[in-house]
């Protein structure tokens, strides 16, 4: 088995890019409101601050900021991806693997997770988060995607409602 190497930083903020194992899937959007309930719960759980989130529908961009003394990222997400998968039936297509193994095939089993390391890094992933939809087509403007933080920074007179980012300076994340 892979030996996949972490940065762990107590109270750090970071990136996060997680997927569906089904890219051409809709599920993250078509069931919004059980995802927002799973994070929540979570939250209660092991909290956790959110800076910005985006979903999109078969992934989504968030950055975190966890409480000091605590680096404990990958617990979080595993409870996030397991609450959600209980809570939606069983109707996807198992490897013979994720038989073997009792999984469910919602989720691909990595995610993408990158240690914010200053000011300007951190503003760059804001917009990277916000401008998303549009980036994948999913919206002409920003303020159209009814999925993301954007709305909350809007509100908070943080961004304009017509910000379009500074697309040249967006970092670049896997998918």
């Amino acid at each position: 088995m892979p030996n996949y190497r972490r940065n762990r930083v107590p109270g750090a903020s970071y990136f996060f890019t997680v997927a569906l194992l089904e890219r051409r899937k809709s599920l993250l959007v078509d069931h919004i409101d059980v995802l927002r309930q799973c994070v929540q719960q979570v939250r209660t759980q092991r909290p956790f601050y959110i800076d910005a989130w985006v979903v999109l529908p078969d992934h989504m961009h968030c950055i975190w900021t966890l409480p000091g003394g605590d680096a404990d990222y990958a617990t979080r997400w595993r409870l996030i991806k397991l609450l959600f998968s209980k809570a939606l039936p069983a109707t996807e297509t198992l490897s013979s693997t994720r038989q073997r193994r009792s999984e469910r095939g919602l989720w691909q089993r990595r995610y993408w997770e990158h240690t914010i390391r200053s000011d300007s890094d951190f503003a760059r992933h804001v917009d990277y988060v916000h401008f998303n939809p549009v980036r994948h087509g999913h919206a002409t403007w920003v303020k159209d995607w009814p999925y993301s933080t954007f709305h909350r920074f809007v509100g908070n007179g943080v961004l304009d409602p017509d910000w379009a980012g500074d697309v040249g300076n967006l970092p670049t994340a896997p998918e």
